[in-house]
């Protein structure tokens, strides 16, 4: 008998076992990701015809005992490579594990690989090639405590690669994977099976060949193992032969039926069931499972599914609504059929509103998934409120202080005329998120939870509050923005988080602004920053104001609408000055008195000779730009910041000066013994909406003494 590891990805390994034992081998170990074996060369030649459930299949050449001390070099060595290959072959060596001697997996292939060469080059004097992308013959090492085992790959390139997947949708499963699902759920050849969210079509298109028991191999151009000196052509060629006979019709009470919102989805589908063979028994539709209409069977199935479940955390506004619909159209319209669905989110199945049969753990590529089957007995079809229920009874506290916020500031904010505002900031420490106003649209931002606090429990607040948010503002889910606030350092504050490229506008005390909620960390305008905005646009008339640090240019614009005679905006990024001048534009300003500068403000500052009346600096608290030769670090660098303004202000002129970080301390002192006058105003700058937290940021006046 031959050893042999069979290899597949997490969670499907005792599937794997059971189907290994189908197919007539022996198994002799199960381990994360592997599934070891004895059969004979028939059987392997088998079970890559036939393994739906295996990646690769590698053949173990030697297993040999190892120390701590043990060199990979020597223990290589002790096989004859020269019998496993020719020297005319090409070769590539992987290596898996851990061992004392080897620091990393790319050292340890390395070292195998010089074995392998130098015992060609002295019996031969010559050395086979090295590929990698492409090698004629694959070896593995396969490293744990006690052996190494020396495998050689007997299948060759991914058995998941059936052949027939050349177009795939933006979250494909494996083929491997998709065929685990269809076995854990339970699903009978001859039951109607239904993917809602079929995308390319991979789960209808494996079960239809599990149904007609074709070999998935068969379509394959060649095995590894046609390259070895032991190679049977005759009888593998009969076996190839078996199975093209071994084809089975479909139950008349089969049905296969697939669902995608995307018609480009659903051509894909079509294509990779045409290249599979099995167009004709598939029925791919345009449609939403959120509208999903019963499958017209008369015996109950599967509805087996992929649905989207949003690697990211701003991604869950809008998928709640999508689970809930769906479960309504499920318990409308699937009575007595179970539900299989894969997700690395499990909370959003509580929008599902159904009790779990039982869930098994699977890796879709590198996300960390859960396969939960569902029985829609007639006691859990019967319809429910479509609101998702709270993980935790006292997150109807924050609802009602969110509740208590809104009836408080609604009227201040249309008597102000801003149409943006923050409703809630941390205000129960539990639930650390602030939920900003735009105009009909919702920013939650999440802050980073302390390192006490547990990750799951804070994931499972939040998907009470995102809940809980539209309800209390009567919004859609679709007009709700999920962002991670996390400490920002340089260029991450600009870092983009998507690209939807969606502005809108809003106003404060007369002004416009464009505000784009989805791309980026913050949104173009500062909301704890409106009453300093609005004391700009009230000082500017007639003065020359210079804008430092300026972002979007949103103080530029207060002044320029209070009649400053001359407007200078400075920044660094191209990005925020594109933006600044569009803010101008909205608000019909234009002219040669408002210039737009692209510099490192440190170094324009070095170089201008201008004077200003009133000039506003907001530094970030931190940054290593690249376009900065140093970092830098407000509380360290601001009293060399305001010292270089100093040059730039004009007889009786004024400096405000704020920044976001916490705890900062001005080096009052120093400041006055260079001749400012220092007024703090930070109190008198909070807006109304930003007094629960007072310490957002720090303002002050400066002046220079005469």
């Amino acid at each position: 008998m031959l050893q042999f590891w069979a290899l597949t990805s997490k969670g499907v390994e005792e599937v794997l076992a059971s189907e290994l034992t189908s197919l007539g081998a022996t198994v002799s170990k199960v381990s994360l990701g592997a599934v070891r074996f004895e059969a004979t060369l028939e059987q392997g030649y088998q079970i890559c015809l036939w393994s739906r459930l295996a990646t690769r299949i590698m053949r173990q050449l030697e297993q040999l005992s190892i120390n701590e001390q043990s060199d990979v070099y020597a223990v290589a060595n002790e096989l004859d490579w020269t019998t496993q290959m020719d020297l005319r072959q090409s070769l590539a060596v992987e290596c898996v594990g851990k061992h004392a001697t080897i620091d990393n997996s790319q050292f340890g292939a390395m070292r195998v690989k010089d074995a392998i060469v130098d015992q060609f080059r002295a019996k031969f004097g010559e050395r086979p090639d090295v590929s990698r992308m492409e090698p004629d013959v694959r070896f593995q090492l396969r490293m744990e405590r006690q052996h190494f085992y020396f495998l050689k790959d007997f299948s060759g390139p991914s058995l998941h690669q059936r052949g027939y997947r050349k177009e795939q949708g933006e979250a494909p499963l494996k083929e491997q994977l998709a065929a685990a699902m269809l076995i854990r759920s339970g699903w009978q050849f001859q039951q109607p099976l239904v993917d809602p969210f079929c995308g390319s079509g991979t789960l209808l298109i494996e079960a239809v060949l599990m149904a007609r028991q074709l070999a998935p191999g068969l379509k394959r151009l060649k095995f590894a193992f046609e390259n070895d000196s032991d190679f049977d052509a005759n009888l593998y060629q009969e076996l190839r032969a078996k199975a093209l006979g071994q084809r089975q019709a479909l139950a008349p009470t089969s049905k296969f039926i697939g669902f995608d919102t995307d018609p480009r989805q659903l051509d894909k589908a079509r294509q990779n069931a045409a290249r599979a063979g099995v167009a004709e028994f598939i029925e791919f539709k345009a449609g939403d499972a959120t509208t999903l209409e019963a499958a017209g069977t008369q015996i109950p199935g599967v509805v087996i599914c992929n649905p989207p479940y949003g690697e990211r955390l701003g991604d869950i506004p809008s998928l709640i609504p999508v689970y809930s619909e769906f479960s309504v159209r499920l318990k409308q319209h699937y009575a007595n059929w179970r539900l299989g669905i894969i997700t690395s989110n499990s909370d959003l199945l509580r929008s599902l509103k159904l009790s779990r049969l039982k869930s098994y753990k699977f890796n879709n590529g590198p996300l960390d998934c859960e396969f939960t089957l569902f029985d829609l007995t007639e006691k859990q079809v019967q319809i429910t409120s479509k609101t998702p229920s709270m993980f935790f009874a006292e997150s109807e506290s924050f609802a009602n202080r969110l509740k208590k916020n809104v009836k408080q500031l609604e009227k201040w904010a249309k008597r102000e005329q801003i149409s943006c505002y923050r409703l809630y900031d941390a205000d129960i420490p539990e639930y650390n998120v602030a939920v900003d106003w735009y105009d009909g649209e919702v920013v939650i931002h999440e802050y980073a939870a302390p390192s006490n606090v547990d990750e799951q429990i804070a994931q499972k607040r939040l998907f009470d509050i995102v809940n809980l948010v539209p309800q209390v503002l009567q919004v859609p889910t679709d007009a709700i923005v999920l962002k991670v606030r996390e400490k920002q350092k340089g260029k991450e504050q600009y870092q983009a988080l998507a690209k939807a490229g969606q502005y809108k506008t809003v106003s404060e005390y007369g002004a416009k602004f464009l505000v784009n909620l989805r791309d980026y960390l913050d949104t173009g305008l500062f909301l704890d920053h409106r009453l300093t905005r609005r004391s700009i646009q009230q000082q500017a008339k007639d003065k020359a104001v210079l804008n430092l640090f300026a972002y979007t240019g949103s103080a530029s614009v207060h002044a320029a609408i209070g009649g400053a005679r001359s407007v200078t905006t400075v920044d660094m990024s191209n990005t925020y000055l594109d933006w600044a001048k569009r803010n101008f534009a909205i608000n019909d300003l234009a002219g040669k008195q408002f210039q737009f500068v692209q510099a490192n403000v440190l170094e324009w500052l070095a170089d201008c000779k201008n004077q200003f009346e009133l000039i506003f600096v907001d530094p970030p608290t931190f940054s290593n730009s690249k376009r900065m030769e140093d970092t830098w670090d407000v509380q360290r660098d601001h009293v060399k910041l305001l010292t270089m303004i100093s040059k730039l202000v004009a007889q009786q002129g004024k400096v405000i000066f704020s920044n976001n970080k916490r705890k900062f301390k001005i080096a009052r002192e120093e400041l006055e013994a260079a001749g400012w006058l220092i007024k703090d105003i930070s109190a008198a700058s909070l807006p109304e909406d930003f007094k629960r937290n007072p310490q957002i940021h720090v303002c002050f006046e400066l002046t220079r003494s005469v």
